[in-house]
């Protein structure tokens, strides 16, 4: 079924603030853990990985929010994120887009995964013929 205009809108709204929502505590618990920093605790490696996340976040938020700011920009919106994927900061990507890279990722290390068995095949064969 077809979701009506009102909809799609009220929608794709939904989603705007629901990431800029998880942006917002995402930069909370960000602030709260530099300060643990500036008081020379040592970050856990999760701990870590988020706040580099958090910031790059609000790096991408500086060319989005022209978009979400000048009026009828956010219809460029789908070409911009088509050339510049990584544009749109990680509270705002859709489960589908989450998925898709994912997939991308387990096929770039499987390809490795191959390259490098392929690899260590070929040597043995070379040790094999030199020791034989």
């Amino acid at each position: 079924a077809k979701k009506s205009l009102r909809q799609r809108v009220v929608d794709e709204l939904k989603h705007y603030y629901h990431g800029f929502h998880l942006l917002w505590i995402d930069t909370k618990v960000a602030a709260r853990m530099v300060w643990r920093l500036l008081h020379g605790q040592v970050l856990t490696r999760r701990e870590r990985r988020r706040l580099l996340r958090t910031c790059a976040d609000l790096f991408r938020l500086v060319p989005f929010l022209v978009f979400v700011i000048v009026p009828f920009m956010e219809f460029l919106l789908p070409v911009f994120l088509k050339l510049f994927p990584d544009m749109l900061p990680s509270t705002f990507e859709t489960e589908s887009k989450k998925e898709e890279k994912l997939k991308k990722k387990l096929n770039a290390r499987l390809e490795l995964a191959k390259f490098l068995r392929e690899t260590i095949a070929e040597m043995a064969k070379r040790n094999k013929a030199d020791t034989g």
